[in-house]
């Protein structure tokens, strides 16, 4: 039977009834409130932004804090929390000042302190913030509203590594930015327009967020990241739902309204239906990668990775991960993006065609005798799973001895943190994506950073690659920045941080009834109206 076949069963009904979909009685207040329902593409099981670059934690962030800067729609870093900034005559130093009304959601102001504690503990883990760090003399709170940072030697990119998107920057309270970076946070109070209602919680199924009454928004116009942040609706709850059918027949009999990440080859099916709608909010789109473990042989050796750029063919991902050709680029070979300002096709001619007696060659130059590789497996993303089955095949086709290790994405999340060995704890390779401005800067392509422990689970080492972005991030010059650029992408292709395995676009899917849906490069919630 078709997916537009289905029919809305008693056990669909009974599977949104368990997801919290549906419920069996509903209390009559709820009804004057304004409730949107999300399917989430993942199970949010980190709460804690700086410590992952899980989507739906970094979504769950954007929610719930707020920023120093936001990202407009023209990519440009605008004031958010900052009311004013000033920089001084030699570029060395900045001085911000934070708008009145702030207040995290315990009802307490929001002061410099907190925000030199939130960005001092979001610098260690984040690429782009240890690459500001590197350049920061000294960073301090002036007084309750005011908050300076004084630079070594100039750096251009300092606004726009603190409205980056992805791994942003989100202010919390002094004292819960006070954790270890290496440990997870254990509240979750921030100044945003929602507030995370904890005690609704269902890991597993369900998320709830209220909007927040105090929250004061900026008097500019929305523009995707920037601007005011006005939330229209009451409540958003997200809910999610591993059966992407059942997900599908509740958007259409419009039980839940917005379809965060509908399987590709549903599209069809979507744009078919008058009650729901297709939009794009990532321009840029999304990059699959995958990602080898540095740490561990056979991919602690450049050749072993550089084996995996002549196993991958692109198209045969791309068909099997979206199917539509609409959808995809039949080849990307750029690190930071096609169509970005940062495209270059420089070096790539390793991935650009097939060849297993190369990649062969390479594997036994690496010292690989057969033994078992560890691809972990994500069961509940629909595409993530057709990435990794797709590797599945290809390295069987290369002759590897491949172990497939099967788990939800949740559970991937916290093992691919892990740097244990790969038969125990650890792994060889998994699937990920990104996209979005910072996957198309290589100051804030966080799976670009190479700098070893400070690296993304996988932990690219190649601090010779790490200079030559920084080498980039100190040039003004745009011609001179673009010679750097083909050196860093020629240097990718050689040390290898991940595999590109392809470029493609992922609409959402909402009804008819919604509008205000912003194009951000991410899903945000507040600007959406149900009507």
């Amino acid at each position: 039977m078709t997916a537009s076949g289905r029919t809305w069963s008693v056990a669909i009904r009974s599977a949104l009834v368990a997801a919290g979909v549906l419920a069996l009685a509903p209390a009559a207040p709820a009804l004057a409130q304004k409730t949107l329902k999300v399917v989430v593409h993942a199970d949010l099981k980190i709460l804690d932004p700086v410590w992952t670059t899980a989507f739906i934690t970094n979504r769950h962030g954007l929610l719930i804090y707020d920023m120093l800067y936001g990202l407009d729609s023209k990519l440009e870093p605008k004031p958010q929390m900052v009311d004013k900034h000033t920089i001084s005559d030699d570029g060395l130093v900045y001085t911000f000042t934070l708008r009145p009304g702030l207040k995290f959601h315990d009802g307490q102001p929001v002061t410099a302190a907190d925000v030199v504690a939130s960005w001092t503990r979001w610098a260690k883990r984040d690429a782009m913030g240890q690459r500001l760090a590197s350049f920061t003399s000294t960073l301090e709170a002036v007084d309750d509203k005011t908050f300076r940072l004084t630079l070594k030697e100039k750096y251009g990119l300092v606004l726009d590594t603190l409205g980056k998107s992805t791994t942003g920057l989100f202010i919390m309270p002094e004292r819960i930015a006070k954790t270890d970076p290496q440990q997870q946070i254990k509240e979750y109070i921030g100044s945003g327009p929602f507030i995370f209602e904890q005690s609704e919680w269902r890991p597993g199924s369900k998320v709830v967020y209220r909007k927040n009454p105090d929250y004061v928004p900026r008097s500019d116009k929305t523009d995707a990241l920037a601007g005011a942040k006005i939330a229209k609706v009451d409540r958003v709850e997200w809910l999610y739902i591993p059966d992407h059918n059942t997900s599908l027949s509740a958007l259409q009999a419009g039980e839940v309204d917005y379809f965060e990440a509908p399987p590709l080859d549903f599209i069809p099916i979507l744009e078919k239906n008058p009650k729901i709608k297709v939009v794009d909010i990532e321009p840029l789109g999304l990059q699959g990668i995958l990602r080898p473990n540095f740490l561990y042989p056979p991919f602690n050796h450049p050749k072993a990775r550089q084996a995996l750029l002549y196993m991958v063919k692109q198209e045969d991902y791309m068909r099997a991960v979206v199917g539509n050709p609409k959808l995809y680029k039949k080849f990307c070979g750029a690190f930071f993006l096609c169509g970005s300002d940062n495209e270059t096709s420089v070096g790539s001619e390793p991935l650009a065609k097939q060849d297993f007696a190369k990649a062969k060659q390479l594997m036994k130059e690496a010292g690989y005798n057969g033994e078992k590789i560890v691809v972990l497996q994500p069961t509940d993303r629909a595409q993530y799973n057709a990435m990794t089955m797709v590797t599945i095949q290809t390295l069987r086709k290369a002759g590897l001895n491949v172990e497939v290790q099967a788990m939800d994405w949740g559970t991937l999340l916290s093992r691919r943190a892990n740097r244990g060995n790969p038969y125990e704890t650890g792994y060889h390779l998994f699937h990920t994506t990104h996209g979005g401005p910072s996957t198309a800067n290589p100051v804030s392509n966080t799976w670009f950073n190479s700098r070893c422990d400070r690296a993304n689970p996988g932990w690219a080492c190649d601090m010779e690659l790490d200079k030559l972005v920084e080498d980039w991030s100190r040039e003004q010059d745009r011609a001179k920045r673009k010679a750097i650029l083909d050196k860093i992408q020629t240097r990718a292709y050689e040390t290898v941080p991940y595999v590109p395995i392809g470029q493609y676009s992922q609409p959402i899917a909402v009804r008819s009834n919604i509008t205000g849906m912003l194009v951000a490069n991410v899903p945000v919630y507040w600007n959406i109206e149900k009507k």
